[in-house]
């Protein structure tokens, strides 16, 4: 039916129920409320319902875009559940204590609700403590990124979304009545002229324009995901002291036993045996070594996380976007391979639930598959590092022989760049941490794939 963009997932959201779209009640790109009615099903050629007539099922916060000419081949019980799971994510992000959040209504024949949304009455004041208060109080984590970045106080603004939280929109106008606002003279202080104008450029007061008048351009919206991206990018670079480090690592010899198992890998697990899987491994058994890497700054606590949950970056036509493997370090080559393909398709697909994008600690992502070889990525907030693995290639390389002569050999070398948040780890916690990697993919055994050796 639509597509819908939040700051946890990008998903296509099937229809409920069999038959076509008789009317859509909101624009492409609109923000909508959960619960609130967006499209009426109906049969060919019915007209759509009058006042009187039912809802369909609630529908969660979406942009709702051109009905799918095809029907949805899910089972109905499966489309309401993941409709579900996506309203909940929604109506609980704000409060990360979790109220109770609704349950998604059942299909109803089309018999009692109005052909337009009526006007809601203003509601009671919510009392200290309640839902409603938190809701309206904490928002949604990318508005409070937003509000944290320009210095504004959430509580002090009047929201027009649920229970009177505040929406992105509401901190755009914000935004803007405060930039029009006349700026109070500035109290004399003896500093530095670069210091002087850094907190303006820091706080937005300078800016370049896109383009000029006459020049040729094609100008197109950001799709949300590209949006919300760009938001968690500045704040992270905006936040973390980011630091970065690379090794080269020797992977000829997981070469050659990828070569040799992957055929029979395939045949007893049915998924495909990429470096990925050894990779991942490496990590988690790095990060249960060095918890630093698998942490978290709260204010000036260290929230270290008894779980690793690795977050893999997956590219895609409209954005990246980051699904988690949960207990990274308790699954073997086998289970790291399956889910993480499963992960990388279904992203690709837009079947991705919001679970799977959340509670992530640590985060790969992969450049070197497009031929990069290595960058400098930026830390995926709340983390404090992440790694990027470079282009996997063979290159002339000094070694030693038998007798301890050098000599020049040719290996299959990979790049891997560590970015951390010096806030927290420092240059020797990352070496140490990249060190163990190193070891485990240049000497580890995998004792699961000697059946295929």
């Amino acid at each position: 039916l639509f597509e819908i963009s939040t700051d946890k997932v990008d998903a296509e959201i099937p229809s409920p129920a069999a038959g076509v779209v008789l009317e859509i009640l909101n624009k492409e790109g609109e923000t909508v409320a959960v619960s609130k009615v967006v499209a009426r099903i109906g049969e060919a050629g019915e007209q759509a319902a009058a006042d009187g007539a039912a809802a369909p099922a609630p529908a969660p916060a979406a942009a709702a875009e051109k009905p799918a000419a095809k029907p949805s081949d899910k089972p109905a019980d499966e489309v309401a559940e993941r409709t579900a799971v996506a309203a909940r994510e929604e109506s609980a992000r704000g409060d990360a204590a979790a109220a109770p959040a609704p349950a998604a209504a059942a299909p109803t024949p089309a018999a009692a609700a109005p052909s337009r949304p009526t006007a809601v009455p203003a509601a009671p004041a919510p009392a200290p403590g309640s839902v409603e208060e938190r809701v309206r109080k904490y928002s949604s984590p990318l508005v409070r990124k937003m509000a944290q970045v320009e210095g504004v106080n959430l509580e002090e603004l009047s929201g027009s979304g649920t229970h009177g939280r505040v929406t992105k929109r509401d901190l755009e106008a914000h935004l803007e009545e405060r930039k029009s606002r006349p700026a109070p003279a500035p109290a004399p202080v003896a500093r530095p002229a670069a210091a002087a104008a850094a907190p303006a450029a820091a706080a937005g007061g300078f800016s370049v324009p896109a383009y000029v008048q006459g020049e040729e351009v094609e100008i197109e919206p950001m799709s949300k995901i590209r949006e919300i991206t760009a938001a968690h990018m500045v704040y992270s670079k905006h936040t973390s002291a980011h630091v970065t480090t690379v090794f080269h690592i020797d992977m000829t010899r997981i070469t050659k036993i990828r070569d040799k198992v992957k055929n029979a890998f395939f045949a007893a697990h049915g998924t495909k045996l990429t470096y990925m899987p050894f990779i991942f491994s490496a990590t988690a058994a790095a990060l249960r070594k060095h918890k630093k890497v698998n942490a978290s700054i709260e204010g000036n606590t260290v929230v270290y996380k008894k779980r690793i949950n690795l977050g893999m970056a997956v590219a895609m036509d409209r954005g990246l976007i980051v699904p988690v493997i949960p207990d990274a370090d308790q699954k073997n080559l086998a289970g790291l391979a399956k889910t993480a393909n499963d992960l990388a398709d279904r992203a690709r697909a837009k079947k991705l639930l919001p679970d799977e994008l959340k509670g992530g600690t640590f985060t790969i992502t992969n450049p070197g598959v497009f031929g990069s070889l290595f960058g400098t990525p930026i830390i995926n907030q709340p983390q404090v590092a992440i790694m990027g693995i470079g282009t996997i290639e063979k290159r002339p390389i000094v070694t030693q022989d038998a007798d301890g002569a050098d000599t020049i050999a040719i290996r299959t070398m990979c790049y891997f760049g560590i970015t951390y948040d010096h806030r927290l780890v420092d240059g020797a916690d990352a070496d140490h941490f990249m060190n163990d990697v190193k070891k485990v993919l240049e000497q580890g055994d995998w004792p699961e794939l000697q059946p295929f050796l």
